[in-house]
């Protein structure tokens, strides 16, 4: 694993009860850097992402961060090792305030660190912070994603997981999460990026995996996958 990779995924294999979703996936995210995983509805992305986060087990490969294997470690372990994830449904507490969602998921990060604290989450998330006695469910989507950002930035991460935040929320408020995760990127976050729009990518990601049907089937730049008209056309368009 080179010393720059914070994060690799290894030949992964995951089933649900007796269907193979991921067949020998392999992803390597670099310190600081952002990485989108392309792929249509269905190819497996969440998949990766619940598998990385030890929400789902795997049968075969290896996860590694920080040179350390984390494919049998639980959840709650992988969180405190530094690794967050901003599930695709949000997952909201929707009788607490903003303030309590945010208060409720802070912990030092694995070294002790503490670069986020509430005032900072709120500096980069600034559409929350007229509204932090506000209760979570009534947020708008777009709201309630930006909340779950600031949620995991709150737990100090080395490792930032963002499952389709752009989907299913207002063109406006798509180009507020695009502000945030290029605000983020220049902290030096390093994040993967699940996403099924490329051009939301384009600006946003270093490099790219595309899956399809469970396997990475393109790694290279960003600038590389828009390029390729092939790769786009068989893997990407709808």
């Amino acid at each position: 694993m080179p010393v720059s990779d914070i994060l690799r995924v290894h030949q992964l294999e995951v089933l649900y009860d007796t269907s193979q979703v991921l067949f020998g996936l392999n992803l390597q995210l670099q310190q600081g850097e952002t990485l989108a995983l392309l792929g249509r509805n269905g190819a497996g992305k969440s998949t990766t992402m619940k598998a990385i986060a030890g929400m789902i087990a795997s049968r075969g490969g290896d996860i590694v961060m920080k040179l350390q294997s984390i494919k049998h470690m639980p959840a709650h372990l992988i969180a405190r090792a530094g690794l967050a994830y901003v599930p695709e449904d949000r997952q909201i507490f929707s009788e607490l305030s903003v303030e309590d969602n945010l208060d409720i998921a802070y912990k030092r990060g694995p070294a002790g660190e503490d670069d986020w604290p509430i005032e900072r989450v709120y500096d980069m998330l600034p559409l929350l912070k007229p509204l932090r006695k506000r209760l979570g469910g009534l947020l708008s989507g777009g709201e309630q994603q930006m909340l779950t950002v600031g949620r995991a930035l709150m737990g100090n991460p080395s490792v930032l997981l963002l499952d389709e935040p752009s989907e299913g929320l207002a063109p406006i408020m798509v180009q507020k999460i695009g502000d945030l995760i290029h605000a983020l990127k220049t902290t030096g976050t390093s994040i993967v990026l699940a996403e099924q729009n490329l051009h939301f990518c384009l600006g946003l990601a270093d490099r790219a995996v595309v899956i399809d049907k469970g396997r990475d089937v393109f790694t290279g730049s960003i600038e590389a996958l828009n390029a390729d008209a092939q790769i786009k056309q068989r893997y990407l368009s709808v």
